[in-house]
């Protein structure tokens, strides 16, 4: 690509002169402050995932001018991030300075995921944080390969604003913000994408297709014989359900006969 776009030399300049094998003490400073970064691994197969990592300063820590190290916290419990380490264990990591200097911090290199206990007894120091929803679950340690600038020119700048007033919130976050660790649908954003109701709809719908035995590409009938066909299978059920009655075909009115189940 360097080649067909004519940037060789600016890209050999850009080695020679940013690209690291490990990380400055200018770098150490930058990630000691920052508290927050993006996160990029892949599968055995090379399918890629990129995820969000947040903490108190510091959270990411710089054990020497090759190693990192950062907590794992209670997320959702699919551990993409973490399941992709242990198949590949090249990371990508982004650190980006938005309120202050407006400039970021690439670090490429090879992870692996660390047990607490196994963590402490290899460095003493690491902090336990009083925050519940901040205790690391485990740790990943990040072998620094390779460290370079993001430039400033696109970067934005944002300033940290002050918490939203929310009548409805019955308790306040620990740091004022943040409700780290909870399981609150809620404060997690709900389902902001509407994607939960996307699913259930397409649930409900695969369970009417099953209930009047059509094949999945075949259009839904109008209401009017959705009714009648789910009818039809609830009478069924009553009928295995209440075996030798007169009235099994359904619950009926004082004449013993069936109204049906919708009205």
């Amino acid at each position: 690509m360097q080649r067909e776009l004519g940037t060789v030399d600016r890209a050999d300049r850009f080695y020679q002169d940013q690209v690291r094998d490990r990380l400055n003490a200018r770098m150490r400073e930058f990630i000691g402050a920052q508290e927050m970064f993006f996160l990029s691994t892949a599968d055995r197969n090379g399918e890629c995932d990129s995820s969000f990592r947040a903490g108190p300063a510091g959270f990411l820590r710089v054990l020497d001018d090759k190693t990192l190290m950062y907590p794992e916290y209670r997320g959702n419990g699919v551990m993409a991030s973490l399941g992709n380490i242990r198949e590949n264990p090249h990371v990508g990591m982004l650190l980006i300075d938005f309120a202050r200097d407006r400039v970021g911090l690439h670090v490429n290199g090879r992870a692996q995921v660390v047990s607490d206990e196994a963590a402490r007894c290899l460095h003493p120091d690491l902090p336990v944080d009083p925050v519940p929803g901040r205790r690391a679950r485990v740790w990943v340690r990040v072998e620094v390969l390779e460290a370079y600038i993001h430039c400033s020119k696109h970067i934005p700048r944002l300033v940290k604003a002050p918490l939203r007033e929310d009548p409805g919130r019955t308790r306040t976050p620990p740091d004022g913000e943040r409700a780290w660790g909870t399981d609150d649908v809620r404060r997690k954003g709900g389902d902001y994408f509407g994607a939960a109701a996307e699913a259930r709809a397409e649930r409900e719908r695969t369970a009417a297709y099953r209930a009047m035995s059509l094949p999945p590409q075949a259009p839904l009938p109008d209401r009017h014989v959705w009714r009648r066909e789910a009818e039809r299978a609830l009478a069924r059920a009553w009928q295995r359900a209440r075996p030798g009655r007169r009235d099994a075909d359904g619950p009926g009115d004082e004449d013993g006969g069936f109204r049906g189940w919708f009205g």
